[in-house]
């Protein structure tokens, strides 16, 4: 039967709604910040050094925030109370990545610091701002996990980073849940950055990571985005504790991509 108060997805459907974006200043961040804006949302963006913003940039407000000091972060807390009174919706995408190491020859404090910004930030900046959502009895948080947290890859504590993003997701989802905020992660695929830039620099290798994305081309900033509009919008009102790839299909390649001979017989 067909309901006519159903959410749907629209370009105002965040309209009067407060959300924080960290790690703004990126190209990810960027593109986030821009989507949730577009769509209505207040949104106060986060970074290290408070986001450069556009004069032209409608409901947008830049603030700095370091995701690994939890004085930082309550402050910011506090900040967003003052101000606009409410949080209705968190992006945790600070993170940052690290140079190509064998895990054996990995210092502990690159391990560390990794961790602290991509797992420890996450459960920081949600457990001050959800108390804002607890409060007002409603909210969306998304975290930023990554494709690398189900496959490994060169960048040894990346991966590991964000498989904890994802059980961390699980766990909020499951204890916030009842209490009327919503939980879910986006799984990045390939998605040509500004971090990710050197990559498709090279040629032959950027076609080589063409050739094994189904859809035939490498994410931009923008694919998060809307992802992660939807996921915080009422149209994903029972959407919770999931994580979505957006990747391409690329994650469901591996057979495909194995040569028969590699078989054997």
């Amino acid at each position: 039967m067909k309901n006519e108060n159903r959410p749907t997805f629209r370009d105002d459907s965040l309209q009067g709604r407060v959300a924080v974006v960290t790690g703004a200043g990126g190209g990810l961040g960027g593109a986030i910040v821009a989507r949730l804006a577009g769509m209505g949302a207040t949104v106060v963006a986060t970074d290290l050094k408070a986001p450069a913003v556009s004069p032209d940039a409608k409901n947008t407000v830049a603030m700095a925030l370091d995701v690994t000091d939890e004085a930082s972060v309550e402050a910011l807390a506090a900040a967003v109370k003052e101000r606009f009174g409410r949080c209705d919706i968190l992006v945790n995408n600070a993170g940052i990545m690290a140079p190509v190491t064998p895990l054996e020859e990995l210092s502990t404090a690159v391990w560390d610091r990794v961790m602290s910004v991509n797992l420890r930030g996450s459960f920081l900046c949600a457990k001050h701002l959800a108390r804002l959502m607890l409060a007002q009895g409603s909210g969306a948080i998304v975290n930023l996990a990554s494709i690398g947290a189900r496959v490994p890859n060169d960048i040894g504590p990346y991966g590991p980073s964000k498989a904890g993003v994802l059980g961390l997701t699980a766990q909020m989802a499951v204890e916030w849940g009842s209490r009327g905020i919503r939980t879910n992660s986006v799984s990045p695929g390939m998605i040509r950055t500004p971090m990710s830039e050197h990559f498709y620099q090279n040629e032959k290798l950027h076609q080589g990571r063409i050739k094994v994305v189904p859809t035939g081309r490498i994410g931009v900033p923008q694919d998060i985005a809307d992802a992660i509009a939807f996921l915080v919008s009422d149209a994903a009102a029972y959407m919770n504790g999931q994580d979505v790839l957006v990747d391409g299909g690329f994650m469901r390649t591996a057979l495909m991509n194995v040569q028969p001979a590699q078989f054997g017989g």
